[in-house]
Formats: C-alpha cells, sequence, structure tokens
C-alpha cells in the first residue's frame, strides 16, 4: 500500500498553484483596498490596534503568562475537533508552559492540525459579538470586536508560527509539507475573510472573479511552460537519432 504522507504530499503539490493564486488574488486586493482607503476605516484602524496591543503584551510580559493560555486554547482545539469527528475526550487534560496533552480515542490530520488553523479566541469574541447582535444592537461597540480580533489573531499566528518552525508532532503526523499548506492556506482564507468584511469598494463577488482570472493566467503559463518543455525535449530525442544515423 502507498503510504498516507505519499498521497498527501503529491495532494499537496496539486493544492500549491491554488494556493499561489489565493495568495496573489489577496495581495493584489490588499492593495487596491488600502489604496482606495482601507486604512482610514474604523474596523482596519481597530484590528491594527489590537496587532500593536499584542505585540507589545509580547515583548513586555512575562512569556509563561502568554504561553498558558495559548497551550490551553490548542488543547482546548484538539478536543472541540475530537467531539467534531465524533471522538471521546478525557475531562482531564494536561496543560503546562511546556506544552500539553489531550486523551482521546481518535486523531486525524483535522484534529492534529486544528489548533493552528482554528483561532479559538478570535472565533470566541465572534460568537460573542454575534449573539450579542441578537439581542441588543451591538454598531458602536463594533470597535471593540475588531480590536479584540486584532490581538487574538496577532497572538494566534504568532504562537501558531513558533510552534510549527519549532517542530510540532502535530505538524508531522500528516506530513510536514501538506501540513504547512493546509495550515498557510486556512490561515490565509481567514485573513482574507476579514478583509472582505472591513475593506472598502471590495466585495467578494470581485474577489472571486479575480481569483479565477488569476488561475486562468496560471493555467495559460503552465500550458506554456509545459509545452516548452516537450519541444526541447522532442528536439533533444530528434538530435540524440540524428547522431546515431
Amino acid at each position: 500500500m502507498i503510504p498516507k504522507t505519499w498521497v498527501k504530499f503529491i495532494v499537496a503539490l496539486f493544492l500549491l498553484p491554488l494556493v499561489w493564486v489565493l495568495t496573489k488574488t489577496f495581495l493584489e486586493t490588499l492593495g487596491f483596498s488600502l489604496y482606495h482607503g482601507l486604512l482610514t476605516t474604523p474596523g482596519c484602524l481597530f484590528f491594527l490596534a489590537g496587532i500593536v496591543l499584542w505585540i507589545i503584551a509580547f515583548w513586555l510580559l512575562p512569556r509563561s503568562w502568554l504561553v498558558w493560555p495559548y497551550v490551553y486554547g490548542h488543547e482546548c482545539t484538539h478536543a472541540i475537533w475530537v467531539k467534531f469527528f465524533g471522538g471521546r475526550v478525557e475531562e482531564n487534560f494536561y496543560v503546562s508552559t511546556e506544552g500539553g496533552h489531550i486523551m482521546s480515542d481518535r486523531v486525524n490530520t483535522w484534529i492534529a492540525l486544528a489548533p493552528y488553523f482554528f483561532p479559538v479566541y478570535s472565533l470566541i469574541v465572534i460568537s460573542i459579538y454575534g449573539v450579542a447582535s441578537l439581542l441588543i444592537d451591538m454598531t458602536p461597540f463594533e470597535w471593540v470586536m475588531f480590536l479584540l480580533l486584532g490581538f487574538t489573531w496577532a497572538f494566534h499566528l504568532t504562537f501558531t508560527c513558533l510552534f510549527v518552525f519549532q517542530g510540532q508532532p502535530d505538524v508531522h503526523y500528516g506530513g510536514t509539507f501538506f501540513s504547512i499548506i493546509i495550515i498557510y492556506a486556512i490561515n490565509l482564507v481567514l485573513v482574507t475573510l476579514v478583509l472582505l468584511r472591513s475593506a472598502p469598494y471590495v466585495s467578494t463577488t470581485a474577489f472571486l472573479e479575480q481569483f479565477v482570472s488569476n488561475l486562468a493566467e496560471l493555467i495559460d503559463q503552465l500550458e506554456w511552460i509545459v509545452g516548452r518543455l516537450f519541444l526541447e525535449l522532442d528536439g533533444f530525442i530528434n538530435d540524440i537519432q540524428t547522431r546515431r544515423q
């Protein structure tokens, strides 16, 4: 049988062009949004303020004060995704500034990688805001959501990068290359959703149209490259045959 890591490596290779197109489309949309006043919107300003607050906290607060909440959220995210896949989790799980673990009856790639693409604290902020919006008008407090969202998202991305580059077993579970592609792609999708939510003169439809256009352009380029390679190979083979004659 073919090892699963080999299959996932091949899947990651096929995903790579899509991730490249998504990255290009995101950067183009970000550039367009900045040109049309993204930095002047309250949502963006408070989101950036939250990131700045996180940077200050990261450099001034004792690292143990920050690592423990991350590890706790990390293990809770594993537990949430075990439940999502119908598994069972022991009530007590280990959390410390050195790391943590949970005991469950199953594991798969998504359970292993969930903490790296599922920003649990940011989603808690969004959930609280969404539920509160059903009860009262939360528009005057939208700036609080963006501030906390910037802080928690920066918190998530910082420790995600640190833990990934430390060589966590979670990342090796499904193959390192595949895991990094999945983590990067899903985080990029989430950041894109925030951009589409806060940027002026940008719509989801326009973003998808630009994505399709960039994908078509990449396919044309790949077809040209493959065509040139076949021509070069054909010429090389013909040259060898001519020399033999």
